[in-house]
């Protein structure tokens, strides 16, 4: 009995040593070099494209183009996390794998309040995916028709997933690109509303029940950035002194403003069949080299929340991660202002950030002051005038972020941020045009260990870049020639627990 005893206690010890050594490495997973303390990444393995984004029962879920076998890209799943606050994630189960259809490429979520689909049960309203399926074998094999739409639902909230047996519910007709459906229900014709990517333009179809597609119009082939794939699109009605627009995302890759992929949007009319852009410009959502494949969450009402993918296929491969490969922007709020006769697209960090907001302290102009390495920085102009802001650590590695008067530019310069070497093209300056007609001006910046966004005059002008310092940057300086109206830095508490 004695020994028993003993044999028994010596086990409790070692499952107690055990679960302790699995608690701190768990914790200390959250404390990798470059790790993102206030941005979502998975615990381990690659990401890309935000997906499925929807809005339930108090609950924002987050999918995502996940490759558990790695840290590169490899045959795509369905990664899961969910979030009561839009900070705090929990990472879920995975929720689609790929099967005898493909790959489970990037696509949408929506919940269907009217049991259109017919899958809800016993009163349970279903959350219905709508994803690409890649077929990598037809790839190989030199089809034009690899990629066709599919759907899934869930009767738990989005905790387990059911394949339709019908898949998939729209066919390609032989576009190589034909992908990443994101989906939104139009009320004033009882239908749902599919914006697909078809190469080079957007095709819109239309379903009762997101089984039976038809095809209602076509758009873009002669408007827009064309220096790449049209890819990851969505569609959104947005007011602005009383009247309300259309706003159609559209993601590119290659060309981007300054270079790689990025995010352009369109501003125009919807009437429940085609989209009409009011003017032919091309602009963009965020200047920056790092946000791509952003879209919103759906189910939000009007309120529209934007999550991009920061990283830039030029070199997302790439970056020096070693336990997982990188992350989301902060999610965004998005708004329409009316400037010099233009209606324009704004995105600011959502009001959720300052849950995890420390007080706010006074930064002294011109004169080095110290940090955690992840805040948020906020100042005010009182007139127009070269400013900027620098990030640095004892090893003299910096990242400089300012305005150019004389140019009308903001701007991000990472040439000397630390490790470059993994790619060409990743060290450089950045540039983004001021769209504001005040004569004063305001900046944002949320900044992490690894990351910054910038979000300029009320987040007309946006940014977002990366970064790997040797060290963590530690201290931060502001300067100006003229004085400053405001200029604070709080803290951001980090975010995993």
């Amino acid at each position: 009995m004695k020994r028993n005893f003993k044999h028994l206690l010596s086990l409790a010890f070692v499952a107690i040593g055990a679960t302790a050594l699995a608690q701190t490495q768990d914790n200390n997973r959250y404390q990798e070099q470059y790790r993102p303390q206030v941005h979502f990444s998975p615990r381990e393995h690659w990401i890309n494209d935000p997906n499925g984004m929807v809005y339930y029962n108090g609950t924002y879920h987050l999918f995502y183009q996940y490759y558990p076998g790695g840290t590169t890209w490899g045959p795509m799943h369905w990664g899961h996390a969910q979030s009561k606050d839009l900070m705090h994630w929990k990472e879920m189960p995975i929720a689609l794998y790929p099967d005898s259809l493909g790959y489970i490429f990037s696509g949408s979520a929506v919940a269907d309040i009217h049991n259109t689909s017919g899958f809800g049960k016993n009163g349970r309203i279903p959350l219905v995916a709508i994803f690409t399926h890649h077929d990598p074998k037809g790839e190989k094999s030199g089809r034009n028709d690899f990629q066709n739409q599919s759907i899934a639902y869930s009767l738990d909230e989005g905790k387990t997933w059911t394949k339709y047996a019908g898949n998939p519910v729209l066919k390609n007709t032989g576009i190589r690109d034909f992908r990443d459906p994101k989906v939104m229900w139009f009320e004033p014709q009882k239908k749902w509303i599919m914006t697909l990517a078809t190469q080079d333009h957007i095709t819109f179809f239309s379903s009762p029940d997101l089984k039976h597609w038809k095809q209602e119009s076509e758009f873009g082939k002669q408007l827009g950035a064309h220096g790449g794939v049209w890819e990851c699109p969505d569609l959104f009605p947005l007011k602005v002194d009383g009247k309300t627009y259309w706003v159609l995302v559209v993601n590119l890759n290659p060309g981007g403003p300054n270079g790689g992929s990025a995010t352009q949007y369109f501003i125009g009319t919807f009437d429940g069949h085609g989209f009409a852009a009011v003017d032919e410009k091309t602009r963009w959502l965020d200047y920056g080299p790092d946000e791509y494949a952003g879209v919103t969450w759906s189910n939000t009402g009007d309120r529209k929340i934007f999550l991009g993918w920061m990283s830039n296929w030029a070199y997302a491969n790439l970056v020096p991660t070693e336990k997982w490969r990188n992350a989301m922007t902060i999610p965004r709020d998005l708004s329409l202002k009316q400037v010099n006769g233009e209606v324009l697209l704004a995105s600011l960090p959502v009001l959720e950030l300052n849950g995890i907001k420390e007080p706010a302290k006074s930064v002294v102009l011109n004169k080095a002051g110290t940090f955690t390495g992840r805040g948020l920085l906020k100042l005010s102009t009182v007139s127009l005038s070269d400013y900027r802001v620098t990030l640095s650590n004892s090893l003299e590695e910096e990242l400089v972020i300012g305005y150019d008067k004389k140019a009308r530019q903001y701007y991000i310069d990472r040439t000397k941020a630390g490790n470059t070497a993994f790619q060409k093209d990743f060290k450089g300056r950045f540039f983004a045009p001021r769209f504001s007609s005040s004569q004063s001006s305001d900046l944002t910046l949320v900044i992490d260990a690894a990351s910054i966004e910038l979000f300029a005059d009320q987040g007309l002008t946006t940014m977002t870049a990366i970064f790997f310092p040797d060290k963590p940057f530690d201290h931060v300086k502001v300067e100006s020639k003229d004085r400053l109206k405001d200029l604070k830095l709080s803290g951001l508490n980090a975010i995993w627990k």
